[in-house]
């Protein structure tokens, strides 16, 4: 049911918004992961009102805005992405109040507050999924083939694994891309537009200054719902078009959200952004979702997905800025989230490697997303037992002694299904889990050595990785150079790449070993110790500096 403020307050603004200053531009955004960034009341699950109590830290941290992930109500079969009820908090995470509050303690701080809207599916709890007759026109509902419909209706699997159909008791399937609990929605139906109008409205009303849209690129599908032709389909997001994923149809979807909040924000004086999560086949394809008309940013899942090589890395950021450039937006560049290997173990070199990346993301143009606990330099949790586990992909995925996993279903057909162990609640001070996290315990097991990257136990020391991080946005918002802008390519030894910003000069070696170069300027800040000496600077391995030129 949909929840009431106990006290409503006036939709606040972050404090020195402008609607004209394009703040998004080159905005530095922190994913709060709600269920694993700090707890308040003891039960080992994060919620609004210990992520509230720790938005100081964002604030010191040098964050521009916070990106919140779902909190509604919510059966959590997939971490609170299958929402039964869009404009209530679930009782897991506290309340409307909690949330109203945690918005105007943001504001106050002078952070901007971004939501996740899932627009493509909701829970099968939803009210409009437990109404049978209603749920055929709402959501995707297909008669199944076969002599008598025991067949799905074709051949999509989800991106969990397994088919991406579910058979009723009235013998008809319903589509459902993630989930079985997630049945997916039919854009087609003007009422589904209506309804979420009407939620991205209730959630502007309440303050907040934007929209992360989950699955931004899946809510259109193909004319007749056409077969793929082989499997393991996942493997394909993100690589090409695919009849579920990345249609034309979904820009008519975003440019009348991109309306609505443009619409909003001049009644209200305040700048609302959409984000897209759009896993798009080539970054032109990823750029539509930025044009003028449509969303504000969209995450550059190319760049995350790069290995680190110097030559592989200076072809996804030219082709990135040549396609956003093309269209007036920025490019927003991200390296860690809560679906993807935290990069510290995913580049490989540990965490020399995953410093370098970070120093070399914050001096390109445009905008940035920090996942929470890459200031600490949390690596991934890989050792978590399989009872613990909650990703429903892992579940999808298990393999019995047959071959075939647990519930049916292909295992190598879907994600691996370990986002868990990005998931590990952070580790704020102390020697012995909860290292601050709560009260009580937490949800997923924390390593017994986390004590030691602590927020507590790095804080103040000017060698560790949360000093580097507030270093690094702090000269980012001193520095005009910095952010959004141009950027031009300097010669530099091979493994190394050398750009220029308007008084700043980044140099990255993604060798292994010292690199030595002309001395570029004054050392700003680096990841590593660099050597100076007659005239030439030699470049640890693995290493990003800033030099004032």
């Amino acid at each position: 049911m949909t929840q009431e403020l106990t006290s409503p307050s006036p939709a606040p603004q972050a404090a020195g918004s402008d609607r004209g200053q394009e703040w998004w531009r080159d905005a530095v955004i922190y994913q709060v992961y709600v269920r694993s960034f700090a707890d308040s009341d003891g039960d080992g699950i994060g919620d609004l009102r210990g992520a509230r109590d720790r938005l100081p830290y964002l604030k010191d941290l040098g964050v521009d805005a916070v990106w919140l992930t779902p909190f509604y109500a919510s059966p959590q079969a997939d971490g609170g992405y299958d929402v039964a009820d869009y404009r209530a908090v679930d009782p897991l995470f506290g309340s409307l109040q909690d949330a109203d509050d945690l918005i105007g303690t943001a504001h106050a701080l002078g952070l901007r507050v971004i939501v996740d809207i899932v627009p493509n599916h909701t829970s099968d709890r939803h009210p409009w999924f437990q109404d049978p007759d209603l749920a055929r026109q709402r959501y995707v509902f297909r008669p199944g083939k076969g002599e008598h419909g025991e067949l799905p209706p074709n051949d999509w699997e989800s991106v969990f694994g397994g088919p991406a159909w579910t058979r009723t008791d009235r013998g008809d399937w319903y589509l459902h891309l993630f989930a079985p609990e997630q049945p997916d929605l039919d854009w087609e139906r003007p009422e589904v537009h209506e309804e979420f109008a009407a939620i991205l409205r209730f959630w502007l009303d309440l303050g907040v200054d934007g929209f992360r849209v989950d699955v931004a690129h899946g809510m259109v599908k193909a004319a007749g719902l056409p077969d793929i032709g082989h499997g393991e389909q996942a493997r394909l997001i993100g690589s090409q078009i695919l009849p579920f994923f990345d249609q034309d149809g979904v820009h008519a979807i975003h440019r009348t959200w991109r309306r609505l909040l443009d619409t909003y924000g001049e009644a209200n004086d305040k700048e609302v952004i959409g984000v897209a999560e759009a896993w798009a086949p080539s970054v032109e394809r990823l750029a539509l979702y930025v044009r003028p008309d449509e969303l504000h940013q969209a995450f550059n899942f190319q760049f995350l997905t790069t290995p680190w090589e110097a030559e592989a890395l200076r072809g996804v950021i030219d082709s990135s800025l040549t396609a956003t450039v093309a269209v007036g937006a920025p490019t927003t560049w991200v390296l860690s989230n809560h679906d993807v290997v935290r990069h510290t173990t995913r580049l490989g070199g540990g965490l020399a490697r995953a410093r370098a990346a970070t120093l070399l993301m914050l001096a390109l143009p445009g905008s940035a997303y920090l996942y929470q606990g890459e200031e600490l330099g949390l690596p991934e949790v890989t050792d978590l037992p399989a009872e613990v586990r909650q990703d429903p992909a892992f579940f999808r995925g298990r393999l019995g002694g047959d071959g075939q996993a647990a519930d049916g279903c292909s295992g190598a057909s879907g994600q691996d299904g370990f986002r868990d162990g990005c998931r590990v609640p952070l580790p704020w001070s102390g020697e012995l889990p909860p290292y601050g996290f709560g009260p009580g315990g937490s949800w997923l097991p924390q390593p017994a050595d986390w004590g030691l990257l602590s927020v507590a136990a790095q804080a103040g020391d000017p060698s560790s990785t949360l000093e580097l991080y507030r270093d690094a946005l702090e000269l980012r918002r001193r520095l005009p150079g910095l952010g959004d802008g141009e950027m031009t390519w300097q010669p530099a030894p091979e493994g190394v790449l050398a750009f220029r910003r308007p008084g700043v000069l980044c140099t990255v070696n993604t060798r292994g070993q010292d690199t030595e170069i002309p001395l570029p300027g004054e050392l700003l800040l680096g990841t590593a110790p660099v050597a100076v000496c007659d005239g030439s600077a030699v470049l640890p391995g693995d290493s990003c500096s800033w030099w004032a030129i």
